[in-house]
């Protein structure tokens, strides 16, 4: 890929205007903490939140995006349903998408995964034990075999999602859940990575390994190529072709 990585931040952006929590924890709103690190790391990181026009996902601006990464929470349904269309069809076209947290339930990833997405959860405040099941995939360069939150809200199964194409983290929480909590798909010419960690309450975008996680997965999610799938074209052959007649020999005739 020439030049560097173009990544879009999405973020509902509302609780850090109305969760004094929230504000004091991230003052310049989770997507801004997110597209800080990604920047740092040598990104050319823009933000977008659901207030702005059109979302912050104009034509123009998912046209120039390698990456989206998406958080949502209490909002979903505000998310206006040709913005969905419009970020599916760049996804398909060789986009790289990054669902984080509760972004499980956005109307984008239901679309995509086709499921409702529904699951287990509990906010207590809890540890999070992430298992690096897959130590060879690009997302888990740099991590060991496992990584620890010390403070998380509990996500558990079951995950009402379509089988990953790959499975890279398994979380463990001390109430005995597990999850598949980072999971890659396939759709058209573009990647999908969802990474469960991300809790507004607690500081979870500023731990190392969340922010390497994410940092290798816009590496890898952004995208090679660009090609419209959304129609079906009639298509000429590349050499001529003579007709022939039909074969009629195997009919059987009353």
């Amino acid at each position: 890929m020439a030049g560097k990585i173009r990544v879009t931040v999405w973020n509902e952006g509302r609780h850090e205007q109305r969760k004094e929590a929230v504000k004091a924890l991230y003052p310049k709103g989770m997507h801004g903490t997110i597209a800080g690190f990604l920047s740092q790391a040598g990104m050319e990181a823009r933000t977008a939140t659901l207030d702005d026009p059109e979302h912050g996902l104009s034509e123009k601006v998912l046209a120039e995006t390698d990456v989206l990464t998406w958080w949502g929470h209490g909002y979903h349904h505000e998310v206006a349903d040709a913005i969905v269309d419009r970020v599916q069809q760049r996804v398909l076209q060789g986009m790289g998408l990054i669902v984080l947290h509760s972004g499980h339930y956005s109307k984008i990833f239901k679309r995509l995964m086709g499921t409702n997405c529904s699951l287990k959860w509990r906010e207590a405040g809890e540890k999070e034990r992430l298992w690096n099941i897959k130590p060879s995939h690009p997302i888990t360069e740099g991590l060991g075999e496992y990584f620890e939150l010390p403070n998380t809200e509990m996500y558990g199964e079951r995950f009402d999602i379509p089988e990953p194409d790959e499975l890279i983290f398994i979380s463990w929480f001390p109430g005995g859940e597990v999850f598949r909590s980072g999971c890659v798909w396939y759709r058209g010419n573009g990647k999908v990575f969802y990474f469960r960690p991300g809790h507004e309450t607690y500081p979870i975008y500023y731990h190392p390994d969340v922010q390497k996680v994410i940092t290798n997965a816009a590496r890898w999610a952004a995208a090679r190529v660009t090609i419209d799938t959304s129609k079906a074209p009639k298509y000429a052959p590349l050499e001529p072709i003579s007709p022939k007649p039909v074969d009629m020999s195997f009919v059987k005739k009353d």
